[in-house]
């Protein structure tokens, strides 16, 4: 079948003989314009439009295609090449790594960077005078896993004008500037490392991302579909620093962006409201074991005039609100701006805010890996109210909107993990599920991946995903790893698997 250029839509096609999750039935799957035009049993002949190409995918199952609705694309795709630091257990053992890296590095003179660590269960501290003792003067620069927190040694304090105390490690908005300085590599060499990521979720499934990416990111979209990349949708999101600047040019939320080849649209207002679990300063109610409440980073009142800015100029808000402080403060804000949106993380929340997502119209963009990652993190700093950390369950009882994402590089840009983690609860690492009574199904989970979709219809995007087994009736190795056979956006094949 002729494949075209990035988001236009491919010539007409017939998806013969497939099944949808949980069925038997053999269908064919009509694909015209870029839509799903018409579905029907797979002996009727005479529905074949003349002339159409016809694939028979021998009762494969198709699904729609799956949305991450949470990713930093930029720092996913950085990430692949930087020091993976997420399997050290403590500070001593990060730095080991980075000496062994620096001892083989050092000649090179470029500054070392590594990604991944996890401080908050750690037995010992990150210092200073500990990574300045392991990178033999390269300046170094380790990132937590979460991005709120970076761990700087003195060459790099020095490098990128950013003092740090004893500790060596900045927090929050002098972290975030740094990760945004770390990135500034040649455009041909991040858009190669993008495209590169985007191929590889394509060839899981993924027919589009929501792009939080910490920066001005509508000309860096422009510059890499104009430059080949056609392999997802991306849905940009606006940060307040430029909201006066979209408005000014007219954008709002949904807005396509790239004309014909309908691959970029304007994304959501984000606004970050506290910290993160990892560092502590996510906002809570009660202290933190070592005291504090974390940080509230923008006030109620603030917030309100956002979103009633967002919602006047067409935007939709999506808050950043991790500790259960925040989410009260969000959906405080919420109400008062009679405006609907989005709380991404919503991690820790409180009984009785719970109803208030689905009474307001908040829709919980949710990462259910980190429940995994983050559950020792969660033990020890919300210790005894964690029946309402990560509640997807109560959420989506109370009658909340999922949406499920990873929020890479936290967690891999992989939908099928995500999905296993939601309804598991479990890391396959050995241990008990944890909270299990949170877990979802899988087609709530599917559900929650697919923008609501669940299954293939007529009049949807021909965004579909062919698999070589039934999600809803493989074993959960199998759910956790589901083999994908071909990936369509807009009926045009983004990863086509060995059909």
């Amino acid at each position: 079948m002729p494949e075209t250029r990035a988001g236009t839509a491919a010539s007409d096609l017939v998806l013969a003989s497939v099944r949808f999750a949980g069925t038997t039935a053999l269908r064919n799957v009509h694909l015209r314009g870029g839509l799903v035009s018409r579905i029907a049993p797979a002996g009727d002949a005479a529905g074949l439009p003349p002339g159409v190409p016809v694939l028979d995918l021998d009762g494969r199952y198709v699904i729609p295609g799956l949305w991450d609705e949470h990713v930093h694309m930029t720092q996913w795709a950085l990430a692949a090449h930087r020091i993976d630091l997420s399997g050290a257990a403590s500070a001593q053992s990060a730095a080991d790594v980075v000496r062994s890296f620096a001892a083989q590095h050092a000649d090179d003179g470029m500054p070392v960077v590594g990604v991944g660590f996890r401080d908050a269960v750690w037995g010992d501290v990150p210092t200073l005078e500990l990574l300045d003792g392991a990178t033999r003067g390269l300046p170094t620069a380790l990132l937590s896993h979460d991005l709120h927190c970076v761990w700087l040694n003195s060459a790099a304090s020095a490098r990128y004008g950013v003092p740090v105390d004893a500790t060596g490690l900045v927090r929050e908005e002098p972290a975030f500037e740094l990760t945004r300085m770390l990135g500034q590599l040649p455009d041909a060499v991040v858009d190669g490392w993008v495209r590169e990521a985007a191929q590889t979720a394509a060839a899981r499934g993924v027919v589009g991302v929501v792009d939080f990416e910490m920066t001005w990111n509508r000309p860096v979209w422009l510059r890499r579909i104009a430059g080949g990349f056609d392999s997802l949708r991306v849905d940009a999101g606006v940060y307040p620093q430029d909201l006066d600047r979209a408005v000014a040019d007219g954008m709002r939320t949904g807005q396509l962006l790239d004309g014909g080849a309908g691959l970029l649209r304007v994304g959501p207002l984000k606004v970050l409201i506290d910290g993160a679990l990892n560092t502590r300063t996510a906002y809570c109610v009660d202290p933190y074991p070592h005291g504090g409440r974390g940080l509230l980073t923008v006030s109620e009142g603030e917030l309100l005039a956002l979103l009633v800015r967002a919602r006047d100029a067409g935007f939709v808000p999506a808050v950043h609100a991790i500790g259960d402080g925040a989410n009260e403060v969000a959906l405080n804000a919420f109400q008062a701006a009679a405006i609907g949106g989005r709380i991404e993380h919503a991690q820790f929340v409180r009984t009785e805010d719970l109803p208030r997502f689905g009474a307001l119209g908040v829709t919980a963009s949710v990462q259910p890996a980190h429940a995994l990652d983050d559950r020792d993190a969660a033990d020890s700093n919300w210790a005894g109210r964690t029946d309402r950390a990560f509640p997807l369950r109560s959420l989506l009882a109370a009658g909340a909107t999922l949406a499920l994402g990873s929020d890479a590089p936290v967690a891999p840009l992989e939908p099928w993990l995500a999905m296993s983690a939601a309804t598991t609860r479990n890391g396959r690492d050995g241990r008990a599920p944890w909270h299990p009574e949170q877990a979802l199904t899988r087609r709530e989970a599917l559900t929650a991946s697919t923008r609501g979709r669940g299954t293939v219809r007529v009049g949807d995007p021909a965004d579909l995903a062919v698999l070589d087994g039934d999600p809803f009736a493989v074993s959960e190795a199998a759910f956790a790893a589901m083999p994908v056979a071909a990936t369509l956006v807009a009926g045009r094949f983004t990863h086509r698997g060995g059909l």
